[in-house]
């Protein structure tokens, strides 16, 4: 699947929501069906700066594609970094750096964010875009 077809999937899933609750606790849903990180990857290097809670991601790069593990010790920022696994994990470099993550706006998650956590939302996209862009300099598509 693309990463603007994932993004659509998550926002046709957001849309059967009006209440914000519900799409917090569909967000929590995610972040406890996120796979386990191993407490090997749960080291200062793989912490997120700039994230009021503790978040870690992991980047293996295999056969041209990032994949993306990651953990949070917070329901809610655990739920949004596997959004953000969900629409980028399996991807090239290229595609990664190229994305619009136009989901985060048109499910409204931006809006329902408090300062912090779109902060660390925005720290998060950078991370991950940061792996993007080293594998590519590296020789990754």
């Amino acid at each position: 699947m693309t990463i603007n077809e994932q993004q659509d999937a998550i926002i046709d899933e957001f849309a059967d929501m009006d209440d914000w609750m519900d799409r917090y606790q569909l967000l929590i849903d995610m972040g406890n069906e996120l796979e386990a990180l191993d407490e090997k990857y749960k080291t200062n290097q793989n912490l997120i700066d700039g994230c009021q809670s503790r978040v870690w991601v992991q980047c293996d790069y295999r056969d041209g594609r990032l994949y993306f593990q990651a953990d949070s010790d917070a329901l809610i920022v655990k739920g949004i970094i596997a959004l953000l696994i969900q629409v980028l994990s399996g991807h090239t470099p290229a595609e990664i750096l190229d994305a619009d993550l136009y989901f985060i706006d048109r499910i409204g998650l931006r809006d329902h964010l408090s300062p912090t956590r779109s902060n660390g939302l925005l720290a998060m996209i950078k991370q991950i875009k940061a792996y993007a862009l080293a594998y590519k300099t590296k020789g990754g598509a």
